[in-house]
C-alpha cells in the first residue's frame, strides 16, 4: 500500500475541523494537519482572488484516496475545493506503517 499527502484548504478553522474529524473518524485519513494562516491567491471566475484559509495536511493511502476526495466533495462548504495528493516516496516506516494500519481495509471494517 502506498502512503499519500493530499492537501487542501478550508475557508475557516470550523469547517477545517470539521472535515478532519470526519475523514479521521471515518478512517479515510489517519491523520490531518490543520495550518491557519495561509494567504491564497487564485483565479476564479475571470477575476484574481485572495483569500484566508486554512491548509490540511492529509495522510492517507493511494488506495483510499477515492473514498476520500468523494467524502471531501460532500462535506466541503466550497463549490469546487481543492484536492491534491502527491505519493511520498520515504518516511520512518513504522509511521508509513501507523498510516496504512489507519486506514486499510481492516481499519475500516472495525469503525
Amino acid at each position: 500500500m502506498s502512503v499519500h499527502l493530499a492537501f487542501s484548504t478550508c475557508p475557516d478553522l470550523e469547517s477545517a475541523q470539521r472535515l478532519a474529524d470526519a475523514l479521521v473518524g471515518e478512517r479515510l485519513a489517519a491523520c490531518v494537519n490543520i495550518l491557519p494562516g495561509v494567504r491564497s491567491t487564485y483565479q476564479w471566475q475571470g477575476a484574481i482572488e485572495h483569500s484566508e484559509e486554512v491548509q490540511l495536511i492529509i495522510k492517507t493511502t493511494g488506495e483510499r484516496l477515492p473514498a476520500l476526495a468523494a467524502r471531501l466533495s460532500q462535506l466541503h462548504p466550497y463549490e469546487l475545493p481543492e484536492l491534491v495528493a502527491l505519493p511520498v516516496a520515504a518516511g520512518l516506516p513504522a509511521y508509513l506503517h501507523w498510516v496504512v494500519g489507519e486506514t486499510g481495509d481492516e481499519a475500516a471494517e472495525e469503525s
